[in-house]
């Protein structure tokens, strides 16, 4: 099977010869990528104070790869005319995807498309305080920015599908360590239906849909699955436990996790990295399918050492159905 149909397979439980997998080079990946250059959700990674296309001022000490905001555009939504929002058809965006499909023309690699966050891409304009409080308070202004940016990944995903992408992913963490960052009816009523339209567009372009979302998610995963959802991309389990995770959505979703990069890859042995390798994929998969292996990006910043790493992806490499 090629990497490509490693990963569908793997999606659509239809039985892949082994775990796909998104690992450093020397382990091998079964995955590749588009996306907008510069994407209208760009974070900036320099150290120092950068300011992104909407106007978000970042600082970042230069431990991590992602600073954090520290100024708003949208202190106040009287300013919303003066809000810069950026121009998804632009044409050097459209470009540098093209460019990049090009690159991948040749690969047997699941192709993944970078999309617009739903959530994150707010508080980044509002700030968190504040998205919090319009939930409440101003429940049409916050909607309103919502649906600017749900049309943004409604346009990228037409984009994306010229372009023969297999997957549609974007970021949105929702968690705290051990709860939901905000009510989970307002959840359903405010972010749910963005959330559908922006997989059902996905499904219709011929691609499978992928979030990824740290912290305690467990009290949406299943509005997620029902909005659309395929692949939850998770840096962490082991707040949620994976008994619970197995027990409740194992064969419902794919799960794309390392091991739980806060706990286990920071404080574990090189044996109890193993073991939970093999334990996670014991309990998240089926025999048809349900788990790709997956490994995070930014190792440094989160405390993780080289054996540890080395420990996780030389167990990943056995895994099989």
């Amino acid at each position: 099977m090629t990497s490509k149909e490693i990963v569908r397979r793997t999606v659509k439980f239809e039985f892949p010869e082994r775990a796909a997998r998104s690992s450093p080079p020397e382990y091998g990946s079964d995955f590749g990528g588009i996306g907008m250059n510069p994407s209208v959700d760009a974070r900036p990674t320099e150290k120092g104070i950068n300011t992104d296309e909407w106007g978000a001022v970042w600082e970042n000490i230069g431990i991590c790869k992602m600073g954090e905001v520290k100024d708003y555009p949208l202190k106040d939504w009287c300013d919303w005319n003066k809000l810069h929002i950026p121009d998804v058809d632009s044409g050097f965006r459209r470009e540098s995807a093209r460019q990049e499909a090009l690159n991948n023309k040749l690969s047997d690699k699941f192709i993944l498309a970078w999309g617009v966050s739903l959530y994150e891409r707010i508080h980044f304009i509002r700030g968190l305080e504040n998205t919090w409080t319009d939930i409440y308070l101003e429940p049409d202004n916050l909607k309103m920015l919502l649906d600017v940016l749900t049309d943004m990944n409604l346009k990228a995903i037409r984009h994306y599908r010229e372009l023969g992408a297999d997957g549609y992913m974007f970021c949105d963490d929702w968690g705290l360590q051990n709860k939901l960052m905000i009510d989970p009816v307002k959840w359903r009523e405010i972010w749910k239906p963005a959330y559908q339209k922006v997989y059902a567009a996905a499904h219709a372009a011929g691609m499978l849909t992928f979030l990824h979302s740290c912290g305690y998610i467990v009290e949406i995963l299943d509005d997620l699955i029902d909005a659309g959802l395929d692949v939850i991309q998770m840096d962490q389990q082991q707040n949620m436990g994976l008994d619970l995770l197995s027990s409740h959505f194992r064969g419902r979703i794919t799960f794309w996790c390392p091991v739980d990069i806060q706990n286990m890859m920071c404080r574990g042995s090189l044996d109890e990295i193993r073991a939970y390798a093999r334990e996670m994929f014991n309990k998240l998969s089926t025999p048809a399918g349900g788990f790709v292996a997956g490994y995070y990006g930014d190792p440094v910043g989160a405390g993780h050492s080289q054996e540890a790493i080395r420990a996780m992806c030389e167990e990943f490499v056995k895994l099989k159905y």
